[in-house]
């Protein structure tokens, strides 16, 4: 397994945000986090990062313990998260944020023109928009570039932190399009999504988040055909 978690606690102060999860993510999977606001999906996120520090529990990655890792050096490991809200920088151009998501590679400069191609295939209207400004962005772009500055990385796991939300039916779907065309470029995806319809349509595999808590594993179909996560995540007769 690329990533593997075991009884991992985390917590804000005497609030326990993470209850013992433990989760497996193999190379070359999309697994999907599927759970309502407040279920510890992007503190789990965040813990995997290292922006937040665990109570207790192991994170290891490709066989190795992660958990005592800074955060920029677990980017140069290849673990980069797009995160929740987009966090672009508005003042910089799009082809400046995009840069930026290269800064902690030393091999970068001389690989810099391959991997923008590879940005601009994915994502030809961030091409169109090369010095725009990223503040004035739709919603949609502003989320492409997000992910288009992690993909700058070469990330081994990416880590997605609600990527639809906000946005239009038609940049969700481009969305979802383009999160399973990185899967087949060879990327590994943790996707935390709150439009569980097609965060499961596309995963190999899901585990259900509640308060902390993992109550239900299985693959994307097994889920997504649930009858208990189709009433709470996809409405009654869904």
């Amino acid at each position: 397994m690329l990533l593997e978690i075991n009884d991992l606690h985390v917590s804000y102060g005497k609030i326990k945000a993470i209850k013992g999860i433990s989760l497996q993510v193999g190379a070359g999977e999309i697994v999907t986090l599927v759970g309502a606001n407040g279920a510890g999906k992007t503190t789990l996120l965040k813990t995997i990062s290292g922006i937040l520090a665990p109570v207790s529990g192991t994170i290891n990655y490709d066989g190795k313990p992660l958990t005592d890792i800074k955060p920029f050096e677990r980017v140069i490991a290849g673990v980069c998260q797009a995160p929740e809200g987009r966090g672009i920088f508005p003042g910089m151009t799009v082809l400046e944020n995009l840069e930026m998501g290269k800064f902690s590679r030393p091999d970068a400069k001389a690989e810099n023109e391959q991997d923008l191609e590879m940005v601009y295939e994915l994502f030809p209207r961030l091409k169109e928009r090369i010095s725009q400004m990223g503040g004035t962005l739709s919603g949609g772009e502003q989320q492409m570039l997000a992910i288009g500055r992690a993909l700058m990385s070469r990330p081994r796991l990416l880590l997605l932190d609600e990527p639809s939300m906000g946005l239009a039916p038609m940049f969700i779907a481009q969305i979802f399009e383009i999160i399973k065309e990185i899967k087949k470029q060879g990327v590994t995806i943790l996707l935390v999504e709150q439009n569980a319809a097609k965060a499961l349509a596309v995963a190999d595999r899901a585990y259900v988040l509640e308060t902390g808590n993992i109550s239900m594993e299985g693959t994307g179909a097994q889920l997504l055909n649930d009858p208990a996560v189709r009433a709470a995540y996809l409405g009654h007769g869904a």
